[in-house]
């Protein structure tokens, strides 16, 4: 069986498509755009030069370097490519629910290139995202910044090696949920949440002083002490109150983000960001003031009790009231379509459109600890850009081209037809047929559905 499957995922790679495999960085001219900077304002039928992933360049009339292709990008627009502050692309199972609290484990060490995802991300123009532990636990595994190089061959190609640490907190009914109720052990209540908190930060302080009283005095003559137990765990909760891991949180209600705040406020943790935030219009001031900002849903709300209370100029009030704000999708469907969010800011807010367009460019490279690098188009930034055929921000655009580090990885044009319907071996495809939870019951093993299936088909034919 084993050689069974081995003999099987050869085939599988022998098909693989590696056209978009490239992991070099890429050199091209992209002329007469009208490039909307995010950072440096709009120029109008303007150039820019990448050479080798970086940008060096923009300007009018500018010329190829020898062998460098060149983009007529006339009558279109350039803009820095879209990143999503809250993803899941590239990921499978995302929850280890075994514990309130599993700072050790690592989303880079699971992701999957080839995930047809990250593809459709990358159509809708969305060149970085954030994959992330789930929200299962208060304080959940290492987040992993992606960036969209879809097929690399090697998973770590894929990784963004220069983007900071994060780490995914989780606030409310989730831990409670699946700890307190599913387990019986604490977080059962929203104090709970709290305790777990404050209890894994002294117990991460107790763990520094060890090292440290260990470190000073191994040098020492005559010393005996022998080193404390490494514990991953609370090595990676000494590297939060280090400031050397971002903390992503999970958060609906305001007062679990103010009682948030006054936590990492106790602890000298200054490297937060809070997501989600549907009440965090509720708090802004706070969140200006003590964190990193808030990555929110446009106008997502009332799907479970804790989230009832929202409103759609939530991101709107948090960037008036000074707050880093950016909309992101949490959404392998709502991923690609990023830049019609951040047009609903203007709908409900009335913002402008550079502040719309920050809020999927630099303001989530501001949260992810990346925006010297990525975010808006300036020269030495990595070169990961869109071509859109109208304005970005128009609910009738469509993405033509998607570089990352100049390297073309989407081409509305060029590539095949049928490119976005490959399938994920995880994702459920079902006959249209297939509407109520009652459909679903009734097809409970593969004989009833490939039954269903036929009949539907010959009921369509008559």
């Amino acid at each position: 069986m084993k050689k069974l499957n081995f003999i099987f995922v050869a085939l599988l790679g022998m098909g693989l498509n590696y056209s978009h495999a490239q992991t070099q960085k890429g050199s091209v001219l992209i002329k007469n755009a009208t490039v909307l900077t995010v950072t440096k304002g709009n120029l109008e039928n303007t150039d820019v030069l990448v050479q080798d992933g970086i940008i060096k360049q923009v300007g009018k009339n500018l010329a190829a370097p020898s062998g460098v292709q060149t983009i007529d990008a006339s009558g279109k627009y350039l803009m820095p490519g879209i990143i999503d502050a809250h993803s899941h692309v590239a990921l499978d199972v995302v929850n280890e629910a075994s514990s309130p609290i599993t700072a050790e484990v690592r989303m880079k060490d699971v992701v999957n290139p080839f995930e047809i995802g990250i593809y459709r991300a990358l159509a809708g123009g969305v060149t970085i995202s954030h994959a992330m532990h789930g929200s299962a636990n208060v304080i959940g595994g290492q987040n992993a910044t992606l960036k969209h190089r879809w097929g690399a061959k090697d998973p770590s190609e894929i990784i963004m090696e220069d983007a900071p640490r994060t780490i995914k907190f989780a606030l409310g009914e989730n831990p409670t949920r699946v700890h307190g109720r599913g387990n019986g052990i604490q977080p059962r209540t929203r104090m709970g949440v709290e305790a777990v908190l404050r209890n894994g930060f002294s117990e991460a302080l107790q763990y520094k002083k060890n090292w440290e009283t260990y470190n000073a005095a191994k040098t020492q003559k005559g010393n005996t002490l022998t080193p404390p137990a490494y514990n991953e765990r609370l090595q990676t909760l000494a590297d939060i109150l280090d400031g050397k891991i971002i903390i992503h949180c999970h958060s609906y209600r305001a007062d679990e983000i103010y009682m948030l705040i006054n936590v990492a406020r106790d602890f000298g943790i200054t490297k937060l960001v809070l997501q989600h935030t549907n009440e965090g219009f509720k708090v802004a001031p706070e969140i200006a003031k003590y964190t990193m900002g808030a990555s929110v849903f446009a106008d997502w709300w009332a799907y479970k009790m804790e989230v009832y209370y929202s409103t759609a100029f939530n991101a709107a009030i948090l960037q008036r009231n000074g707050a880093i704000t950016s909309i992101n999708s949490d959404s392998a469907e709502l991923i690609r379509h990023l830049y019609h969010e951040a047009a609903k800011t203007q709908r409900y807010g009335g913002l402008t459109d550079e502040e719309a367009l920050a809020m999927i460019t630099i303001n989530p490279a501001r949260q992810l600890g990346i925006d010297d690098k990525v975010g808006s188009i300036e020269v030495g930034k990595q070169a990961d850009l869109v071509i859109f055929e109208g304005h970005p921000l128009s609910s009738y655009t469509v993405p033509q081209m998607t570089f990352v580090d100049g390297v073309k990885y989407f081409d509305i044009k060029a590539d095949p037809d049928d490119q976005r319907q490959v399938v994920s071996a995880t994702e459920m495809v079902e006959p249209i047929f297939l509407r109520t939870e009652e459909d679903h019951r009734c097809l409970q093993d593969v004989d009833a559905y490939f039954e269903a299936f036929q009949g539907a088909f010959l009921e369509e034919k008559h």
